[in-house]
């Protein structure tokens, strides 16, 4: 057996303390603890889509129905003598309406029963018979089948959100109401059809004659107003900052404000178009050009950071090419840098189109607010959007109100939705990548 202790050498012993074997040790538990994040990152992305669709699926629940209304046949006999020729704006279409409803329940009697009797039709059946009698005065002496909006209660009833079989004292429609539905329901007479209204009229006391139009017509004005101020001021500043401004102490102090308006809230904007756009210069309250103009500060400076971004992508090669073959600073930004960055910029407008679009607070703060009936026609005219409609029937107390405001978010988000597509579609289509 070979000794070397005996030349002086010691045994030969394996370092426990090699690098290699440090690394396999913590080599495990490197791996469990990628392992782990990989969960939590998985668990965090599967919670925010369950929360996503669990809210989606509310909203729809809530708000499909809205796109239905039950309307109720009547034959009605344009009476002469309620329908006098010289005087057919102002004449008793109301009364024609409940005189309908007489001839077709004979039977019912006492001012109690006959009250709730007319409750079953929406008081829009005289304002329809109204329209319909001053575009055709020739109707006066006939007798015609016209398809009226029921009630809200009886809607509601009949889509299902009412439950019959309560008792009596905890229903809005009682026994001899439930038993006049079901007799126009068996004779054809109840039936549920696409809600135009819905879409075709301005806001309403009643739920079941209120519609968006006036509400997306406003907010179209007020994009429009924001689109045409922010994106050519926006991309301007922009280009400027990028391209020509010196890089100095002021430029510096500009950026950093610009960074600091995309964070401030939205009501802060709001405040300070009360405050300026208002009551210094005395524009019209409640108007989609004082509404453009709100937003078009609290857009301005998304439009920017997204420009600046985008003309920091163009390769400095490009301008150096320009400049090489002797073309000027500005030709070099205008037929070379600007077209290039077009895309990322008009990506970036969308985006922040889209965020104006869902703006509530800012609009409050100027008045937008107002309940408006008619269609605005102009960008000066009264009116409000699409998210304050929203927000004023959420504070309704009917329960028809609250499928319209689900419904009304659903038009909201398919906007939306649209918008930010196009914003995906533009840039996948021309972006450039270098």
């Amino acid at each position: 057996m070979n000794n070397n202790t005996g030349n002086g050498l010691k045994p030969v012993q394996q370092d426990q303390n090699r690098p290699i074997d440090i690394v396999n040790k913590g080599l495990s538990r490197r791996y469990a603890a990628e392992r782990r994040f990989r969960f939590y990152g998985l668990t965090a992305i599967c919670a925010s889509l369950l929360f996503l669709l669990l809210m989606f699926v509310s909203i729809i629940g809530n708000g499909y129905s809205a796109f239905q209304q039950t309307f109720i046949e009547l034959d009605v006999f344009f009476d002469p003598e309620m329908l006098p020729e010289s005087d057919l704006a102002t004449a008793d279409y109301p009364g024609l309406v409940k005189k309908t409803l007489r001839e077709q329940f004979p039977d019912v009697s006492g001012r109690d029963n006959l009250r709730r009797l007319y409750a079953l039709v929406s008081i829009g059946a005289g304002f329809d018979l109204q329209r319909r009698v001053m575009e055709s005065p020739d109707l006066i002496g006939q007798k015609q089948s016209i398809w009226f909006p029921a009630d809200d209660d009886v809607d509601m009833l009949v889509k299902g959100h009412y439950d019959r079989n309560l008792p009596e004292s905890e229903r809005r429609l009682n026994n001899e109401q439930l038993a006049w539905i079901d007799s126009l329901s068996q004779k054809g007479k109840l039936e549920k059809r696409f809600n135009t209204a819905f879409f075709t009229n301005g806001d309403s006391r009643e739920p079941e004659l209120a519609g968006i139009w006036g509400a997306v017509v406003g907010s179209i004005y007020t994009l429009a107003v924001t689109l045409i101020l922010s994106f050519p001021i926006g991309v301007a500043a922009a280009v400027y900052l990028e391209e020509f401004a010196l890089k100095n102490r002021w430029t510096d102090i500009i950026e950093v404000n610009i960074n600091n308006l995309a964070a401030v809230p939205s009501i802060v904007f709001g405040l300070l178009g009360l405050a300026v756009f208002i009551n210094f210069f005395g524009l019209p309250r409640s108007a989609p050009l004082v509404g453009g103009l709100v937003l078009t500060l609290m857009t301005l400076p998304t439009v920017i950071i997204a420009s600046r971004a985008s003309l920091l992508s163009v390769p400095p090669s490009i301008r150096e090419a320009a400049l090489g073959v002797g073309a000027s600073k500005m030709q070099t930004v205008y037929h070379h840098v600007l077209p290039l960055a077009l895309p990322g910029m008009l990506t970036g407008t969308i985006i922040g189109m889209a965020r104006a679009l869902g703006e509530t607070a800012p609009l409050l703060m100027i008045g937008m607010v107002a309940f408006i009936v008619d269609i605005p026609g102009g960008v000066t005219d009264s009116s409000t959007v699409l998210p304050v409609q929203i927000f004023l029937w959420a504070d309704s107390p009917e329960r028809a109100f609250t499928e319209r405001t689900s419904a009304a978010i659903i038009v909201l988000l398919a906007f939306l939705i649209i918008m930010n597509a196009t914003a995906v579609m533009l840039r996948k289509k021309f972006e450039r990548r270098w």
